[in-house]
């Protein structure tokens, strides 16, 4: 059976309200913001990050990705992985295990070590799957993940969509 494909043209996009970012307002190529939000995240039952030093990279139908430095992770909670994978705008990302006690959670997170130029910003920071953690919030609020396995987007109340990631939807 073909896979499910989703025109962008039939794509129909929710309003956003008081307080609210539509992700079809993000530009792309992406951009990249400060954000002082509290942004925690546990896992194995430990806070394995903590910071309110995050960057945000908003693109085009993505729900925010969260950038966090690397001194924000508690030490041993990160180890490379194997593989890489390229994007267009930000280079080479290269994975990493997110770690704790005697949990792992294989390829969970990534970073750039050279990053292209115009994202040198994302260097010496990680990002991760919010979906393959036990909870991340941002700001004390619950983050939902990004359907799929490929893109990483925090999902919270101020962000609106529709999401690219969904079953039909990697062609937007």
């Amino acid at each position: 059976m073909a896979p499910l494909k989703v025109s962008i043209a039939h794509v129909r996009r929710e309003q956003p309200g008081p307080g609210q970012e539509s992700v079809w307002a993000y530009p792309r190529p992406p951009r990249i913001e400060p954000t002082s939000e509290h942004v925690r995240v546990l896992f194995g039952g430990q806070v394995v990050a903590d910071t309110t030093e995050a960057l945000r990279v908003l693109e085009t139908s993505h729900p925010p990705g969260y950038y966090l430095p690397r001194a924000a992770f508690a030490d041993g909670a990160l180890s490379l992985a194997s593989g890489s994978t390229w994007c267009e705008f930000k280079g080479t990302a290269r994975y990493l295990d997110v770690i704790a006690g005697d949990r792992r959670a294989e390829r969970s997170a990534w970073t750039y070590p050279d990053p292209s130029p115009g994202f040198e910003a994302l260097r010496g920071r990680v990002a991760l799957y919010p979906g393959l953690m036990d909870l991340v919030t941002v700001d004390d609020e619950v983050v939902r993940a990004q359907e799929g396995d490929f893109y990483g987007g925090w999902i919270t109340e101020r962000i609106v969509g529709p999401f690219k990631g969904a079953a039909g939807t990697r062609t937007w």
